[in-house]
């Protein structure tokens, strides 16, 4: 039986498993929203502030999920807002869908208002979303889109954005094609690699220890549990490189820290004596790598993931880590030791200077927050120092999520992509599940008020905002490496706490300015059923605990 475009493509995201389509809505998508009405059981449709966050609500649901999410926007200046949104998708390898309306084809080359058709001197869309996903098409008909759905939905799953460009008048005609099915998904694994790996692993087991890190594909391929029964079998100690925190119990005994720039000494102190490290699902980026790498050019290295890593290593592909894990650790089953039952010991912390000015400390804040979550709890942290803080000192609750966007790094992402995530892990069979979004004063004055997405639709989650009224890390940058001659980072104070309660009444928000306050307002915020606002006053100046900082600090004080 015939349905309209936009009734199949509401059909076929509900079989690939989405159940929300986030975005903003606009005359060229609006035909996609007007069929989500017609279908309440099997997707709903969120409208976000603006196209960046509606873009990061898909990349949130998407990474807590291990599913596709999906966004929808308009033509023009819609589109355009998505870009740096699906960047940060793509490289980070989220399966996200972006359905994007155009103007209708009759028009195209036309002077169509928000024409990006490519034709007489338009900007060219297909080219513009090609380069930051692995699919883009521009549907011309609808006897097109069963195959290039397909093809979309099979890129996304492999790794990152797929992009529909939709012209309306294609949305609006009728499809006789039968119902969308899944494509197959096929576990592609390079079996010469893994046997090279797997005997690397066994030379190790003979001659020493093995050392873990765990990177984001962990998470994307849901390896959590297979990963945790190689790290037993191998009695390897785990580190996880920054957006990978989840990917390992932070309880656990054999959990030696983050790799990298926000980094842990035990990290750096296994590898010492290991006489074998093994990367799985990450390539080591800098962030992940530095201050490592003189350890890792001493130690061999071997991976396993979709991208091989950026030092000499033996490398196995695999698209489906669950499945590759589980068969190394059947290989070395045999040989596994007995479980380790002590308490984890606490990691150290890196040495970061005494800071003087107002508010609270971070270390001070994040170990408050740490001890306030209860098990389960879905962590976001967003970008610059507060996101370093985040990362060395937060351990993540046992069975919750953690995520940090290091793809593109863009500030502001926490706020959708934790909304986007409460959608989807929010309200579970147990009761509520609560997601906390940790970010800056700058994060929040670039995307914050997606706050009112949260409390329109009443989601468990808590917004932190550590506010020094400042883009810290720039005005850190500009102290030491541009010598504190100027900065163009500090900001007017501005009181969010009280703003943002003005603006939602009935939004429980507050303000604190010592621990005595910070101790009962997250007890408050955390104890309520929908969302909840927490600005803590920090000091502006402060050091965070990242390596590149500290590092700089300590030769600023050799060589004055």
């Amino acid at each position: 039986m015939p349905s309209r475009v936009v009734d199949y493509l509401v059909q076929a995201v509900s079989t690939a498993g989405a159940r929300h389509i986030f975005g903003v809505d606009g005359a060229n998508i609006e035909d996609l929203y007007d069929a989500v009405f017609d279908a309440p059981d099997a997707v709903t449709g969120v409208i976000a502030k603006h196209e960046f966050s509606a873009a990061t609500m898909a990349d949130g649901y998407a990474r807590s999920t291990a599913r596709l999410g999906v966004v929808a926007a308009t033509s023009g200046g819609g589109a355009m807002n998505l870009v740096a949104g699906l960047a940060e998708s793509y490289a980070s390898r989220v399966p996200v869908l972006a359905l994007i309306g155009q103007p209708p084809t009759t028009l195209e080359g036309k002077g169509a208002f928000q024409d990006s058709s490519g034709l007489a001197g338009t900007i060219d869309a297909t080219r513009l979303f090609g380069e930051i996903s692995r699919f883009c098409a521009r549907v011309e008909h609808a006897t097109e889109l069963p195959d290039l759905l397909t093809k979309a939905v099979d890129a996304a799953e492999r790794g990152g954005p797929a992009v529909l460009l939709l012209p309306k008048d294609v949305q609006q005609s009728e499809i006789a094609s039968p119902p969308f099915r899944m494509p197959p998904r096929t576990h592609r694994e390079d079996r010469p690699g893994s046997a090279r790996v797997r005997a690397a692993l066994a030379e190790a087991k003979r001659t020493g220890k093995v050392v873990i890190i765990a990177g984001d594909q962990v998470a994307r391929d849901d390896a959590r549990s297979e990963l945790a029964t190689l790290a037993a079998i191998l009695d390897a100690p785990v580190g996880v490189t920054p957006d990978a925190k989840d990917a390992y119990d932070n309880t656990d005994p054999g959990f030696c820290g983050v790799a990298g720039s926000m980094g842990h000494p035990e990290l750096a102190a296994a590898l010492r004596s290991a006489a074998l490290c093994l990367l799985v699902g990450t390539p080591m980026p800098m962030m992940a790598g530095a201050g490592l790498a003189g350890l890792l050019a001493d130690t061999p290295v071997a991976s396993i993931g979709i991208q091989p890593p950026h030092l000499p290593a033996t490398h196995a592909y695999s698209t489906d880590l669950a499945a590759t894990l589980e068969t190394i650790a059947a290989e070395f089953a045999g040989a596994a030791t007995p479980v380790d039952d002590r308490p984890a010991a606490p990691l150290t912390v890196l040495d970061v200077p005494a800071a003087q000015g107002p508010g609270l400390r971070y270390r001070e804040v994040v170990e408050a927050i740490d001890a306030a979550l209860p098990a389960g709890t879905d962590v976001f942290a967003d970008a610059g120092n507060t996101g370093s803080a985040v990362v060395h000192h937060l351990r993540v609750p046992r069975g919750g999520r953690f995520v940090v966007a290091l793809g593109m790094g863009g500030m502001g992402y926490a706020f959708g992509a934790g909304i986007g995530s409460a959608f989807a892990r929010g309200r579970g069979p147990n009761g509520p599940r609560r997601t906390v979004v940790i970010a800056g004063d700058g994060a929040f004055f670039m995307h914050g008020m997606e706050v009112h997405t949260a409390v329109e639709h009443q989601l468990p989650v808590t917004f932190v905002v550590l506010n020094n009224n400042a883009h810290a890390m720039c005005l850190t940058r500009e102290q030491l490496f541009y010598r504190d001659r100027y900065s163009f980072n500090r900001f007017r104070p501005s009181q969010l706490g009280e703003g943002v309660g003005a603006m939602f009444p009935e939004l429980p928000a507050f303000s604190v300015r010592d621990s005595a306050e910070l101790t009962e307002a997250l007890g408050r915020c955390l104890d309520t059923e929908g969302p909840s606002f927490l600005s803590i006053e920090c000091d502006p100046d402060e050091i965070p605990p990242f390596v590149p900082f500290l590092t700089s600090l300590e030769s600023l004080r050799r060589n004055p």
